[in-house]
């Protein structure tokens, strides 16, 4: 696991951050090719988002999300987002490649993995595909388990470094 990884895991919401360390160390133990995984994005504040959002609706540029601060689960530290990094060089987001010649891309043995840890893949959306994404699915709450939806998640009390207390 890289250092930049590591550093945006430690940013994350307490609750996944150590599934969130075991998920890489599978993704490197699985990729044993030239590829490595680099979280590019992980907690991302609402001022990131409202930024973000802007882009393409007051600033220039072509959209890049339809979320509003509070909308992106990347805002409560719940969410991801991934690249190859091709020999601790140049990062790739190519999902057909495989690199260590397998039989099976890369970016879809990562995919396996983090399904196998409870994360939805953005690359089984309906609506958009977001490739590069993923976000726990469920979380514990007083309730029981329930879905890591931004409806869901805007609601819940904060503790003091701002992470959404379940």
């Amino acid at each position: 696991m890289d250092k930049v990884t590591l550093q945006r895991i430690e940013k994350l919401h307490p609750f996944v951050r150590e599934e969130m360390k075991q998920i890489i160390k599978e993704c490197d133990e699985a990729l044993t090719g030239k590829a490595k995984i680099r979280i590019t994005q992980g907690l991302r504040s609402f001022e990131e988002q409202e930024k973000i959002y802007a882009i393409g609706r007051i600033t220039s540029g072509k959209k890049v999300t339809n979320a509003k601060a509070g909308q992106s689960i990347h805002n409560y530290g719940l969410a991801v987002d991934m690249c190859l990094i091709i020999d601790g060089k140049a990062a790739s987001w190519d999902t057909a490649k495989d690199w260590d010649n397998d039989g099976v891309a890369d970016w879809y043995e990562c995919v396996k993995i983090f399904a196998r840890h409870g994360w939805d893949w953005g690359g089984n959306w309906k609506t958009f595909k977001d490739l590069p994404h993923f976000e726990k699915k469920k979380i514990p709450t007083k309730k029981g388990m329930v879905k890591s939806s931004w409806r869901t998640l805007i609601k819940l009390k904060m503790d003091k470094d701002g992470y959404v207390l379940f």
